[in-house]
């Protein structure tokens, strides 16, 4: 099950008895059905309990099965809608000839691929990217748990087989951390049942879980720090949602390659209606209308077995960034792109084997459609706007400076060091650590990432040391805090110039947040009052650096109001 309801969190009591760790088993060693042939249609089309397949069930005429007049009906489509949360089972509805889809994430086709590896007709045909993950999902951890690399070696709990998979894997590995060196304990169940990780997290032995935002938002008192009372968690904190890492978790369709070769018309003609579809959503979510009502009374009823969870339903929908026409070509088709169908195949493939629900990777298909016939009708062309309030952006890291650093925000940090007197910054020197900032950025797109100069304090150290009036070491200071800042900006410089004229790929600038700490925070550290001098030439080299932080925002809603 993935992401469902506040409402159904209520009922469940506290845990008493600890939550059963799953044993892991690798799907190929599963009891699965063998194949079968395909059965005669019209199939059944797989949705989950998922904002993004609100535009499935608007397509289909707010209605389980295809309604005349709706935009499947018009595209001479005809289905019928099940909800299916747990993937083995849709798994096992696609291998006994049930349907030719599969509705899931990246991590679950995955899963699908190993599972019919050596029968290519079963091969799993990726055709349609519905969303990314953006604020539904989130990582929850203990109050001695300050970053994500604080989890490397510790306990983490997660749903077996669930939506989480690639999550934990992407935010950990770029943590540092190995998986093998991670006890996951796996629940059955992902939220609603005292067999989930929020759960399991009570335990004192877990360090962290991986939930739905409903369940996150009541293991911490409504987003802050639990405080134990009611079904809060004492201490529990979020430590990092899919607001922040929004280009990790994607839900996508897929189909049976035998299947598509012989129906491509079909299965570009659902890709169509989906792309409509999910215009169409868009639309009536701006105004609200009558139309928009009865959509989100549907939704309740087929996705959450309840018409009037209205407001539920809707916090499903803004959970999830609905991708449409022109993300789908970016995911596709575009080689540039880092979070593209390509690196998110092969990233969530050594995911699921270090984590051993596979034993090894299955091939996973790209649907060659022809996106021009497939633009027919829908906006082709989506403006590029910041994702930052630049004026914001500044704001929130002033204040987090004088509230006492930047740390407490930090998720990932690392440095790139320069010689003295550097003013240019080759990226054929630093394009290693160039790529670095540009994966991190697409990656974790909801954060800040700062770029934080730093300067050598030898001379201000010799001049004090020659007596020099305070007057004159204050201006030191101050110089050495503008070139630190000139350094930063040149360095953000680089990097843009670099993706844009090696990769082709544009950066917003608008992520970018640049600070020059002079010679106040030195690798050598504070000797009472002043930097410590350096001892030798390796100490001085390590003061001349360049600092890069992603920073969480979340709290800072104003950080994300587009200009």
């Amino acid at each position: 099950m993935k992401r469902l309801l506040i409402a159904c969190l209520a009922s469940v009591p506290m845990l008493v008895n600890a939550v059963t760790d799953i044993t892991v088993q690798p799907v190929e060693e599963r009891q699965l059905p063998a194949p079968k042939n395909l059965k005669s249609g019209p199939y059944d089309l797989p949705i989950i309990t998922w904002g993004g397949d609100i535009a499935t069930i608007l397509a289909n005429g707010n209605q389980a099965v295809t309604q005349p007049g709706s935009i499947f009906a018009d595209a001479g489509l005809a289905f019928k809608l099940k909800r299916v949360d747990v993937f083995e089972n849709q798994l096992r509805d696609y291998l006994e000839g049930n349907t030719p889809y599969l509705r899931g994430t990246m991590s679950m086709i995955n899963m699908a691929a190993s599972a019919v590896k050596g029968n290519d007709a079963l091969t799993p045909t990726v055709f349609y990217q519905l969303t990314w993950s953006a604020g539904g999902d989130a990582l929850v951890a203990k109050s001695n748990i300050q970053r994500p690399s604080d989890l490397c070696g510790k306990t983490i709990a997660m749903n077996y087989d669930g939506p989480h998979l690639n999550y934990a894997n992407k935010v950990l590995t770029d943590a540092g951390c190995k998986l093998s060196d991670i006890n996951f304990v796996f629940t059955k169940d992902l939220t609603g049942t005292r067999e989930t990780p929020m759960e399991a997290f009570r335990a004192q032995n877990v360090d962290a879980a991986f939930v739905i935002i409903p369940d996150a938002l009541a293991m911490t008192s409504g987003g802050g720090v639990g405080d134990g009372s009611e079904t809060s968690i004492k201490g529990a904190k979020i430590l990092l949602s899919t607001k922040t890492a929004n280009r990790v978790i994607v839900d996508v369709y897929a189909v049976r390659s035998d299947y598509f070769e012989r129906n491509k018309q079909e299965v570009e003609a659902l890709a169509a209606s989906l792309f409509k579809a999910q215009e169409n959503l868009q639309s009536l979510a701006s105004t609200k209308g009558s139309e928009y009502q009865a959509l989100m009374r549907a939704s309740a009823g087929i996705l959450l077995d309840a018409p009037d969870a209205i407001a539920d339903t809707e916090g499903l929908l803004l959970d999830a960034e609905i991708s449409g026409f022109t993300q789908n070509v970016q995911f596709f088709q575009n080689a540039n792109n880092f979070r593209n169908f390509e690196n998110i195949v092969k990233e969530s493939a050594s995911g699921v084997i270090a984590m051993g629900i596979v034993s090894s990777a299955g091939p996973v298909a790209k649907a060659d459609l022809n996106f021009a016939l497939l633009a027919s009708g829908v906006s082709t062309i989506q403006p590029e706007k910041p994702k930052f309030d630049q004026n914001e952006v500044t704001r929130v890291i002033e204040n987090r400076q004088r509230q006492g650093g930047l740390d407490n925000a930090t998720i990932f940090e690392f440095e790139v060091y320069f010689r003295p007197n550097q003013q240019v910054f080759d990226s054929s020197l630093y394009s290693a650590e160039f790529q670095k900032v540009f994966e991190m950025a697409s990656t974790y797109g909801g954060a800040i990432l700062t770029i934080e100069g730093h300067s050598d304090p030898l001379g201000y150290l010799r001049k004090k040391k020659e007596g020099e009036q305070p007057f004159v070491l204050n201006q030191i200071k101050t110089s050495a805090r503008n070139l630190s800042l000139t350094r930063a900006n040149q360095v953000k410089q680089a990097i843009i110039d670099f993706m844009s004229n090696e990769k082709g790929t544009v950066m917003d600038e608008s992520q970018f947040g640049l600070i020059g700490h002079g010679i106040e925070m030195p690798n050598t550290g504070i000797c009472g009052v002043d930097p410590c001098p350096p001892k030798t030439e390796q100490e001085w080299l390590s003061n001349m650096r360049v600092v890069f932080r992603i920073l969480q925002v979340e709290a800072e809603e104003s950080v994300f109001s587009p200009l």
